[in-house]
């Protein structure tokens, strides 16, 4: 396994993150797809044997379910890996219910330490921006997580516009507050838009970058083909994976990713990682293998070495798309 710094924390990661949205059984409304306990403890306990150390889930993810499973998954074992779940999007109807707002912010907090089974989370996200909660206040309460309460190591934050950072980063300096350490933006073969500003300001910034979907949900693993109907429980029960990709011009990206990777000997996914973890400013794509013969197949993906020119032709019919996964 390979290792780098996690931007300003002080912290190496592995170079591969855990994604735990496949955790959490097919029982969960919206989340069908995902595996159950046994399932998912049989991929943590391999990440862990690969020296995979940072795994990443959210509140939201199979409704608290996939917190629960790594927490159980992981006693016993918890100083030994970096620990990063998310908070903000709708964990029920109320109002009080999602966002950023202080309330909502520290029950959610320890509620996600509870199903965590730790007193510590490393690394405490906000999952989008909350537009009704002044970003003072958010930095504020997750400032007091970090200092007052030592429930959280460090901050970070996903996907949003570069200008909404960029005022969260300003703030945090102009008024002492905690800074966010990380940004988790959708970025991959199929989807470069954040190359325009989002990246070139964390480079900037020392902010580490952690692109969650590096593999476009299983779009640019090879199993899907132009014009033949898609027949995956993913595809079917997943409703952000058919709204964002599988365009003519999606299919362009994967179907030279394709041809490159039949002359390297490699599977699509293992190219398509590997370009990823090539470029500047990704410290730890965000993986979400559903077996161990996944996450071994990706893990490999640490070796692969590419050249100007596969980088040049992985990259060439990538064509400008409308900005997608701030929701």
């Amino acid at each position: 396994m390979q290792y780098a710094q996690l931007g300003n924390t002080g912290k190496k990661v592995s170079r591969l993150c855990i994604g735990c949205m496949s955790f959490g059984g097919p029982d969960a409304a919206g989340f069908e797809w995902t595996l159950g306990y046994e399932d998912s403890k049989r991929v943590i306990d391999r990440a862990i044997d690969l020296g995979i150390d940072f795994f990443d889930t959210a509140d939201v993810y199979s409704h608290g379910k996939s917190e629960e499973i790594v927490g159980k998954a992981l006693e016993g074992r918890r100083n030994d890996v970096v620990l990063a779940t998310k908070v903000g999007l709708p964990m029920g109807e109320g109002p009080g219910e999602r966002g950023l707002g202080d309330h909502h912010v520290r029950q959610s907090l320890e509620k996600s330490l509870v199903r965590l089974k730790t007193d510590r989370i490393d690394l405490y996200q906000i999952h989008r921006w909350d537009y009704a909660t002044p970003i003072e206040q958010v930095l504020r309460t997750l400032t007091d997580a970090v200092r007052k309460d030592g429930s959280v190591g460090h901050i970070g934050a996903s996907s949003m516009w570069a200008w909404q950072f960029a005022q969260a980063l300003k703030t945090s300096d102009r008024m002492g507050l905690e800074r966010f350490a990380t940004m988790q933006n959708h970025y991959n073969l199929a989807y470069r838009e954040e190359e325009r500003e989002m990246i070139p300001m964390c480079i900037a910034e020392g902010v580490a970058i952690n692109p969650w979907s590096p593999l476009a949900r299983g779009f640019l693993s090879g199993k899907y083909k132009r014009g033949a109907q898609p027949r995956t429980v993913r595809y079917q029960r997943d409703p952000w994976m058919s709204s964002r990709y599988f365009r003519p011009e999606d299919f362009d990206v994967a179907e030279r990713l394709e041809e490159v990777a039949k002359e390297k000997g490699l599977k699509p996914s293992q190219l398509a990682l590997a370009w990823i973890l090539s470029k500047p400013g990704v410290v730890s794509p965000v993986v979400g293998p559903t077996s161990v013969a996944q996450l071994e197949e990706l893990t490999s993906a640490l070796d692969v070495l590419l050249t100007t020119d596969d980088t040049k032709r992985l990259e060439d019919p990538y064509r400008p798309h409308p900005v997608m996964g701030h929701e």
